[in-house]
């Protein structure tokens, strides 16, 4: 059975069963309630979109933004498409084992009023879950991935991401009765994050990223990055408090508690990245720090925003801000080149924020009981606790195997880097025809007002290369961005 006739038996029977929601309720009193929150939920989640391509396009050269917004826009239109194809029906399809479903036309019963609202938001909810998780990968690839490989590669970490979601939210899947991940800490981030990690090793950094030293380059447009953050932030509370999947009987009251623990968790790691860059850029608050600890922090809440105190989530935010930034330290001197920061802040905080349930978890006291085992911290064994680590385990090694063979696979099609052209005179302008337009196979470059600046070879050097490209500039009245010309 599928999940859409799961949703019509139990709307018709004014009861929903476990397998067509997440893992956080049952779903209770009028189903048109529910669906009206998840969908205005949903709708703040769609915004998060623009949030990533804001904080990116902020994060990185000027000469590659649009580029990397346009990779968003990939995201929604190839994510939401291959959900809709099969993404959905391996998440939430009759079950092979727990390990993931499979299922034919799940719309089916659209013409039946009392399934049809619910099972449509219900798909709707989860593809903009999905979505999230496949455009964390835009960014750890952000500068040198070759536009038409970044698509291909797009396509199947839907894939991987719905096997995932099989696993913890279906009611058939190995996890669903055992592990707690209401917000996605796992499913969306740790899955996102180690997609965005195989993917940046396997593609190599960025030329010259390492050649001057492991301070990252500075930042294209840090006031784009931060009002980027802050759409992050406002959908996360779209994601958080969504994530009791209604309102009905007392998910308002788990709605309202995620609200604010996600809010705590978000102070306690802008505390503690201002304080930590206090500390380590001598008395100076970077703007890369705060942005690192503040969405580390969200990440990390986001799988127990309804089953933790308020106290405790300024702590597992605070902790998360931590770790954020020293992963993305560690990371940068493995030469692993995320001009982002996604793996430390999605993958690395995730991985903690699954952790925290174990540690920091209590006993939900509202009539949906959503969780009545207690994390150590408050009297529980270590049960829970072992249980949340092996999914954590469980996600990184699929995440990972097959995100190796997707990169793997796409690479035989297209090259997966893009040209050193595309490096030197950017993606919006190779690409995109913005600033200019530079023709592939004559090499012919031409400025804005269509004057022909030179011709690439093989023999023109990539001093050359620059010095074409600052007459691109000069015809925009537009400044270098001062990185290395490497």
């Amino acid at each position: 059975m599928n999940s859409t006739e799961n949703v019509l038996e139990f709307t018709e029977a004014a009861n929903l069963t476990e397998a067509t929601v997440t893992s956080t309720a049952k779903p209770t009193g009028n189903p048109w309630d529910d669906a009206t929150w998840i969908l205005t939920s949903t709708f703040i989640i769609f915004t998060m979109q623009s949030g990533f391509g804001m904080l990116e396009s902020g994060s990185i050269s000027f000469k590659h933004e649009s580029n990397i917004m346009l990779k968003n826009v990939v995201d929604v239109t190839v994510g939401t498409l291959t959900y809709w194809a099969f993404g959905y029906g391996t998440s939430f399809g009759k079950s092979i084992h727990g390990y993931f479903g499979y299922s034919g036309n799940y719309f089916k019963t659209e013409e039946r009023s009392q399934a049809m609202g619910y099972s449509y938001s219900h798909y709707f909810f989860h593809s903009s879950f999905c979505t999230t998780a496949t455009t964390i990968v835009s960014g750890a690839l952000a500068e040198r991935c070759n536009f038409t490989a970044y698509m291909i590669i797009s396509i199947f970490n839907t894939l991987i991401y719905s096997v995932v979601a099989h696993w913890i939210w279906s009611a058939d899947g190995i996890f669903y009765d055992k592990v707690l991940d209401l917000g996605g800490s796992g499913v969306v981030h740790v899955v996102g994050g180690t997609m965005g990690l195989i993917g940046a090793i396997m593609i190599g950094p960025r030329t010259g990223r390492f050649a001057n030293g492991w301070e990252p380059p500075p930042m294209g447009n840090p006031t784009n990055a931060l009002l980027g953050l802050f759409m992050l932030w406002w959908g996360w509370l779209g994601f958080c408090c969504g994530s009791t999947f209604g309102v009905a009987g007392g998910k308002w009251k788990l709605a309202a508690k995620s609200a604010v623990t996600t809010i705590n968790a978000s102070i306690g790691g802008g505390i503690s990245s201002m304080a930590l860059s206090f500390i380590f850029n001598k008395k100076k608050y970077d703007v890369g720090y705060i942005i690192s600890g503040i969405l580390g922090s969200l990440v990390a809440i986001s799988s127990s925003c309804s089953i933790i105190s308020t106290k405790d989530a300024i702590l597992v935010g605070s902790i998360a801000a931590v770790i954020s930034i020293f992963s993305n330290y560690g990371i940068t001197r493995c030469k692993v080149d995320d001009p982002v920061g996604c793996v430390a802040i999605h993958c690395c905080c995730g991985i903690w924020g699954l952790l925290a349930v174990g540690i920091f978890a209590i006993n939900d006291t509202t009539e949906e009981r959503i969780n009545q085992r207690p994390g150590i911290l408050h009297g529980g064994g270590f049960e829970l606790l072992l249980w949340q680590g092996l999914y954590a385990v469980a996600c990184i090694l699929w995440t990972a195997s097959t995100s190796f063979l997707n990169v793997k696979f796409t690479s035989f099609f297209v090259p997966l880097r893009s040209t050193r052209e595309v490096e030197i005179f950017g993606a919006d302008l190779v690409q995109h025809c913005i600033r200019g337009f530079y023709d592939v196979k004559s090499g012919f470059l031409f400025d804005v007002n269509s004057k022909h600046i030179g011709t690439v070879t093989d023999k023109t050097t990539d001093e050359e290369k620059f010095e074409m490209f600052d007459s691109i500039l000069n015809a925009t009245g537009e400044k270098s961005d001062a990185r290395p010309k490497i």
